[in-house]
């Protein structure tokens, strides 16, 4: 069970990034961030998480927060193919690592990865990020 300053955390990281507190973006935020520690998820990884806690969250509403949150800049969505996504309690810009053959994602310290050399963006666009993932698998 979550500690009370746990869900203080999680409230407050919800209302730092504007979003209503509502009982089950609590559950999931306390989950995500309530510990002070930065970490990579999926959906059905936090849906797990949830129902060990003893809480009653859906997987639709899973999926929906994590969206909500991701738009409200509160995570950073990472996607590994087209079917599979992460999402990143630390939204700064980084790197991750992303292991084929156990679905491990795990960061990269940034001042290991230089991106140079971008194209030049469409007239009338910007580029908004980049996002790198290496692949990995086991030799």
């Amino acid at each position: 069970m979550p500690t009370t300053e746990a869900k203080r955390m999680g409230t407050s990281w919800l209302e730092n990034g504007g979003v209503r507190p509502t009982r089950q973006r609590v559950t999931l935020a306390t989950l995500l961030v309530g510990d002070g520690r930065h970490r990579h998820v999926t959906a059905e990884s936090l849906f797990d998480a949830v129902r060990k806690s003893g809480e009653k969250v859906s997987l639709a509403t899973v999926y929906n927060t994590l969206r909500a949150f991701s738009e409200a800049g509160l995570l950073r969505e990472i996607t590994v193919n087209g079917a599979k996504s992460y999402f990143d309690t630390d939204t700064s810009n980084h790197a991750h690592f992303y292991c084929e053959d156990t679905g491990d994602l795990f960061d990269v310290l940034n001042s290991d990865v230089a991106v140079s050399n971008l194209p030049q963006p469409p007239e009338g666009t910007e580029i908004a990020k980049v996002d790198v993932v290496i692949r990995l698998r086991q030799v």
